[in-house]
């Protein structure tokens, strides 16, 4: 998978989660499970990669949304670890 296909599943799961209006630090895996689903069924990626792309999402949406803030140096604020 290229980068910008890999880019833009990431963008359809972050639009489903914007469409839900879910929050950004959910932890009900009852909720999430939903997400992982769309990926599963969508791309046919299942395990480690479907949670890890479901991930990637909310963490796009978490710096999309951020104000002021460079992922390069705030990054770890949110579990980005960028240095």
């Amino acid at each position: 998978m290229t980068d910008s296909e890999h880019d833009s599943k990431i963008e359809q799961v972050a639009k489903l989660i914007t469409q839900d209006k879910i929050s950004l630090d959910e932890q009900d895996q009852k909720k999430l499970q939903k997400y992982h689903d769309f990926v599963k069924t969508t791309f046919h990626i299942d395990g480690d990669s479907a949670t890890e792309l479901v991930n990637e999402a909310f963490l796009y949406l978490k710096l999309v949304n951020a104000k002021d803030v460079d992922p390069l140096q705030d990054g770890d604020k949110f579990g980005a670890g960028f240095s």
